[in-house]
C-alpha cells in the first residue's frame, strides 16, 4: 500500500490530522516569513513618494470617516482589464505612509488609486454635493454638508506627530508648520509661505479647491482625491528587477 493510499489514517485520526496540519502550516509560514528577516526593506524606494501634506492628511481622515473605502478601492491589480481602465498597477510604495491602507475589499464604485487629475476640482465638488448630477446611475449618497464644515487646522500638528510615531517621516519642521501649511494649501491668495509648503511637500497642489473662502472639509477631501496616484512619474518609473 502506497503512502497516498494511507491518507485515510490521517482522516480518521483527529490528533494526527491536527499534528499534520500544524507541520504543513509551519513549513509554509517559515518559507514566507523567514526571508523577511534578511531584507532591509520589503518596499522598494520609489522617487516622488512623500508623506501627505496636512490638508491631504485631514482629507484622508474625512475619506475614512465617511466610509468611502467601503465602496471604492485604492489598489489596481496587474491585470490587463484593470490597467486599461484605471492606469498603472498599484505599487506597494504608494501605500507606505497609509495607516491604515485603503486597498479595500470590494468595488461598488470605481477604483480611486489614480483618480488624481482625472477630473477638475469643480467636477469633484459637484459630484460630492449631488453624485447623480454627474453620474446618473450612481447610488452614492450626497455629501453637500462638507461645504459648510469649516476647518482651522488647530489639531493637525497633533495628527502629524501621531503618524510619526508609527513611522511616517514627518520632521519637527513639518509638525511645527502644520497648521500654517494646512491653511496655505487651500488659500494661495493669502499671506502664506507657499514656497516653503511646496519644498516640504513636493508636488503639493495649492489652490482653492471648493471655490469658497476659508478652508472646508470639501477642500480637504478634494485635495486628497486630487493627489491620489500623482506622486509617481510612471513615464520614467523602472521596476527594481532584483526584488
Amino acid at each position: 500500500m502506497s503512502l497516498l493510499d494511507r491518507h485515510h489514517i490521517l482522516e480518521k485520526n483527529a490528533t494526527l490530522l491536527l499534528a499534520g496540519s500544524l507541520v504543513v502550516v509551519s513549513i509554509g509560514g517559515i518559507v514566507e516569513i523567514a526571508p523577511l528577516f534578511y531584507l532591509e526593506n520589503t518596499i522598494e524606494n520609489v522617487e516622488g513618494m512623500r508623506p501627505y501634506s496636512p490638508l491631504e492628511l485631514i482629507g484622508r481622515d474625512i475619506y475614512i470617516r465617511e466610509g468611502c473605502y467601503v465602496c471604492h478601492s485604492q489598489m489596481i491589480r496587474p491585470m490587463r482589464d484593470e490597467v486599461e481602465r484605471y492606469g498603472h498597477y498599484s505599487l506597494a510604495a504608494e501605500s507606505m505612509f497609509d495607516h491604515p491602507f485603503q486597498w479595500g475589499s470590494k468595488r461598488t464604485g470605481p477604483d480611486l488609486a489614480r483618480v488624481g487629475g482625472r477630473y477638475s476640482d469643480d467636477w469633484h465638488v459637484r459630484h460630492l454635493i449631488n453624485p447623480q448630477s454627474m453620474v446618473p446611475e450612481s447610488i452614492m449618497p450626497p455629501y453637500s454638508f462638507l461645504m459648510d464644515a469649516t476647518l482651522s487646522g488647530e489639531h493637525v500638528a497633533e495628527s502629524l506627530a501621531t503618524h510619526r510615531i508609527v513611522g511616517v517621516p514627518y520632521t519637527d519642521e513639518m509638525i511645527a508648520s502644520a497648521q500654517a501649511d494646512f491653511v496655505a494649501q487651500a488659500d494661495p491668495l493669502g499671506d502664506h509661505d507657499i514656497d516653503a509648503l511646496v519644498e516640504r511637500y513636493p508636488g503639493a497642489q495649492v489652490r482653492n479647491f471648493d471655490g469658497r473662502p476659508g478652508v472646508s472639509e470639501m477642500d480637504a477631501l478634494v485635495a486628497y482625491l486630487q493627489m491620489l496616484g500623482t506622486l509617481v512619474d510612471f513615464s520614467t518609473f523602472i521596476p527594481d528587477a532584483s526584488r
